[in-house]
């Protein structure tokens, strides 16, 4: 039913683990399409919720939380947190320290 790139972007979310984080560019390298970020935007945005993504460990290249929405900001700063990522004020995250490699 899904592109084959679509099922593997749904795959690789589900697998990062709690307390970890990754890119949508990331993401779209991991699934074999290394220029299609926005297309894991639109991904993770209408099937969140159909496939029980953790959608939280998602953030932008400059390790930032991209919600723009602040209760949404702020939802997926606390759940995060609660995994221990630690999350600054601003809403950064230490890619060095928190970036999943898909291993």
């Amino acid at each position: 039913m899904y592109t084959q790139f679509t099922e593997e972007v749904i795959e690789i979310i589900k697998n990062i683990p709690k307390g970890k984080v990754q890119t949508y560019g990331g993401i779209s390298k991991l699934a074999g399409s290394p220029f299609a970020a926005r297309q894991v935007v639109r991904i993770l945005s209408s099937m969140s919720d159909k496939h029980n993504l953790p959608w939280q460990r998602v953030i932008n290249s400059k390790g930032e939380l991209p919600i723009l929405n602040n209760q949404m900001f702020a939802e997926q700063k606390i759940l995060l947190e609660k995994e221990k990522v630690e999350v600054s004020p601003e809403g950064k995250v230490n890619l060095k320290r928190y970036l999943w490699n898909g291993n």
